[in-house]
């Protein structure tokens, strides 16, 4: 099919999901002229600004890819399902919320691993720059950005209970984990809205893409899906899109400047794959013409893998109750009315950050609670019984899979492994999950209400059964990271130096969670969103 050609922008941004909204606002702020080239539609379905509905939006056709995994050992051959988003703000339309940075130590590891630019001291401004935070210490936290990150409305004398029992185990009350040390206990923090009436999701295209196409420089195609990267010798030039579907109008723009490649860390590496980087032998096998030849694209995948605890609990209200029936309007109408409500919050209240062993310098797990039980330890799907769950993950697993195209139809969905539990140091910690969950809400602060547990249940007690529970019922985390990681020329799997440019050829960088060489210590949108402020600072500096 022909396409049509050629409109020009200063800058092609494939993908609008976190860090491409951030590069839309940022470049255009200064003049620039901007494509964003987007698979999903417009963000006007209202669920994706209602906190709550992350319920519908997770399982939602429309708006995430529909990704599934490859049968992964690790988690008894099942298929697991990896949803991202489709829409514009990506996976912030449609995810629970959480505001984490993670620790000092991942930015300053991604440092030492020869990516100048990047410790923890080098990239804390651009944390601070992107953020508007009430209070907290002005030497951590920024008041003067776009994106809103506010404490949760919505408390349970159970969340103060897990607050009393991580005490009663000598976890210290830790109210900022953004700030100096994550080290503690306390709540979550969000990106919610509670300025605006009612409050609302504060998704990276509320935060930064809206405001940029206001300027008029910026132009969002939706529904087209990018097929290949357009070059001239070792330059990219620009972008083909399929309009309307896969099989859609094709139409080409060009990059006076720069193509940037910011489409998730499973989309990202396919779409260099079919547009001819990666590694050679896997591109013949697609029948695709060898543009640069870097064998780490698609590789280095990893994830948070998640599994939780779920108790029975009577003598007091959880969510649990009032997420269905009657009680849900009337919580509805205190959402509509500005008030404390469930619609107002994301899956989890509380958190903890703990060690799996006393011997390690800083905490290993992220450890989570929520008053209310899900089927089968499913977020979402409220549970008929009044419940609790307590949960999480380690946070640097060292487990790590592939993404890899199948086709160059962008129909084609790509094979991906996450390989999730093929280390053993992440199977012990993953068992130190449920161990510390269990304990927590075993305890005597918990003694009132609890009546039994209900997931896994009393019959697993081995580490055998224990680690079986783990690999039938946990998952994903939706943490995908690192299958483009930055590194030197002189790391064999490194796909981008440290200012996010494909080795071998100009014009091009990749950025989003893919650049990531490891995965930081907890959720992971904060950081993607600070990736893209330091990559337009970079841009912007290389185009002076």
């Amino acid at each position: 099919m022909e396409a049509r050609t050629h409109e020009a922008f200063d800058y092609v941004i494939v993908g609008a999901g976190s860090a491409g909204c951030v590069l839309a606002n940022r470049l255009s702020a200064k003049g620039h002229t901007i494509c964003v080239i987007e698979a999903g539609p417009p963000d006007t379905n209202p669920l994706i600004h209602i906190p709550a509905g992350y319920v519908k939006n997770l399982l939602s056709k429309t708006l995430t890819w529909g990704f599934v995994s490859e049968p992964v050992p690790g988690a008894n051959g099942r298929r697991i399902s990896l949803p991202q988003g489709k829409t514009l703000g990506g996976s912030s339309a449609i995810n629970g919320m959480i505001y984490n940075r993670g620790q000092r130590g991942d930015y300053d590891g991604w440092a030492q691993r020869g990516n100048p630019g990047w410790s923890y001291d080098d990239v804390l401004d651009y944390f601070r720059k992107s953020e508007r935070r009430l209070g907290g210490d002005a030497t951590y936290r920024g008041t003067a950005g776009p994106l809103t990150v506010t404490n949760p409305i919505v408390t349970s004398p159970l969340c103060d209970l897990f607050a009393e029992a991580a005490r009663d185990a000598g976890i210290n009350d830790v109210l900022d984990y953004n700030a100096e040390s994550q080290d503690g206990v306390g709540p979550f923090q969000f990106t919610i809205d509670m300025s605006r009436w009612p409050s609302r999701r504060m998704s990276a295209a509320r935060a930064f893409l809206h405001p940029a196409i206001k300027t008029g420089r910026v132009s969002v195609r939706t529904s087209s899906y990018a097929e290949r990267l357009l070059f001239e010798g070792r330059r990219a030039v620009g972008v083909r899109y399929m309009k309307g579907s896969p099989g859609g109008r094709a139409v080409e723009v060009a990059a006076r400047r720069e193509v940037i490649v910011s489409a998730g860390a499973i989309n990202t590496p396919r779409f260099l794959q079919i547009s001819g980087i990666g590694d050679p032998a896997h591109l013949r096998s697609l029948g695709v013409q060898v543009a640069v030849p870097l064998p780490g694209v698609g590789q280095n995948l990893h994830d948070h893998f998640q599994v939780r605890v779920a108790a029975k609990v009577a003598g007091i209200t959880t969510i649990n109750e009032r997420g269905r029936g009657a009680p849900l309007g009337w919580e509805i109408v205190k959402w509509l009315l500005n008030r404390a409500s469930i619609v107002g919050i994301g899956p989890s209240l509380m958190r903890m950050f703990v060690r799996s062993n006393p011997a390690l310098d800083t905490p290993d797990l992220q450890m989570w609670f929520t008053p209310a039980s899900y089927r089968e330890g499913i977020p979402g799907f409220l549970d008929r019984y009044p419940g609790m769950t307590s949960g999480g993950y380690k946070q640097r697993p060292e487990s790590r899979g592939w993404v890899m195209a199948r086709s160059t139809d962008v129909s084609v969905q790509p094979e991906i492994q996450p390989n999730y539990l093929s280390v053993e140091s992440d199977r012990q910690a993953t068992l130190a999950v449920i161990k510390t969950a269990r304990r927590i809400l075993q305890s005597s602060r918990f003694a009132r209400y609890y009546v039994e547990e209900k997931f896994p249940g009393a019959t697993a007690q081995t580490d055998d059964e224990l680690l079986d529970f783990a690999r039938t019922y946990g998952g994903t985390s939706y943490h995908h990271v690192g299958t483009a990681r930055m590194g030197p020329p002189t790391d064999v799997g490194a796909v981008v130096d440290h200012r996010l440019r494909v080795h071998g050829i100009e014009r091009l960088r990749v950025v989003d969670a893919s650049i990531m060489p490891a995965i930081t210590s907890g959720n992971t949108n904060a950081p993607t969103i600070m990736i893209a402020e330091k990559a337009a600072d970079m841009i912007l500096q290389d185009t002076r």
